[in-house]
């Protein structure tokens, strides 16, 4: 595989998706998973980041911390508000601020004019240097993890994996380029799915947004087009989508539902109001 060739379109968008892995918490100031962390360039994310391995792209602001329980990669020019904690091994990019300390449990290596405010621990190796650009290796780890060869085949495959069932591979908690969360509102530039038994807490706002079985959402979902309730979901807010809402059996709503075109089972609950201009449909059965 040609190194050069991975600094071309095919990194620019290794995902346009996010994607919110089972069990996911989103609290007041963290963002928890017990997989890796996959975070695109020129994000704004008020929160702190809790997973195994995490990845975060260049030019990218982290309110909070990063805490790995393995390793951390942090791309160029990022900005973290607190602590950086590696148990595994850590690779900081060139011109970084880090508002906290770093700790780290493995091998650091470090690029040119990074600033660490609280100063940082290491406990193996330092290697000051320009690390590997964190794209071409966040391509690189994804197809690795997908066991493909060919990183024009990335974007498809990630497409299938966004509208099935992803169970066969531990997908990693995305969150695409450009993506903004604060304490008011989660918003994605694209689609979002949500796994099962995942708790947010937050304003959901994206292109189109699947919410799979079990999970429960403190806040609203809005979406430029379709949404997909599952069953056993709760929603303590509206839902509002530009195109059609399916609101599966089971699920449960405690506002507003509104969409051009309503598609609702008979033994899900909607609290509020329902507005459907094109229409709303009963379903029934499985």
């Amino acid at each position: 595989m040609d190194g050069g060739s991975m600094s071309g379109d095919s990194v620019k968008n290794w995902h346009k998706h996010c994607i919110l892995p089972d069990g996911t918490e989103l609290q007041e100031h963290s963002i928890k998973t017990d997989r890796d962390i996959v975070v695109g360039e020129f994000c704004q994310i008020d929160y702190g980041l809790r997973g195994a391995d995490i990845y975060v792209g260049e030019s990218t602001k982290i309110h909070e911390y990063v805490w790995a329980s393995g390793d951390a990669r942090i791309g160029n020019l990022c900005e973290i508000g607190s602590d950086v904690i590696a148990k595994q091994d850590a690779y900081i990019g060139e011109g970084v601020k880090i508002n906290g300390k770093l700790v780290v449990s493995g091998t650091l290596d470090i690029g040119e004019k990074v600033e660490i405010a609280e100063g940082f621990e290491a406990t193996g190796e330092i290697a000051v240097r320009n690390p590997m650009p964190v794209l071409v290796f966040i391509l690189i780890y994804l197809m690795t993890m997908l066991r493909i060869e060919n990183e024009k085949d990335l974007d498809q495959i990630l497409d299938d994996l966004f509208t099935e069932d992803e169970e066969a591979v531990e997908v990693p908690l995305m969150i695409p380029a450009r993506s903004r969360l604060n304490m008011k509102v989660f918003s994605v530039p694209s689609s979002m799915k949500i796994g099962r038994k995942c708790r947010l807490h937050g304003n959901i706002r994206a292109g189109s947004i699947d919410v799979l079985e079990d999970t429960v959402i403190f806040g609203s979902l809005r979406a430029r087009s379709r949404i997909s309730v599952s069953g056993g979901v709760t929603v303590h807010g509206n839902v509002e989508g530009g195109g059609k809402v399916f609101v599966k059996c089971g699920a449960h709503i405690l506002g507003d539902v509104i969409a051009k075109e309503i598609f609702l089972h008979e033994d899900a609950k909607i609290d509020g109001t329902i507005e459907a201009p094109h229409g709303m449909h009963i379903e029934r059965g499985e």
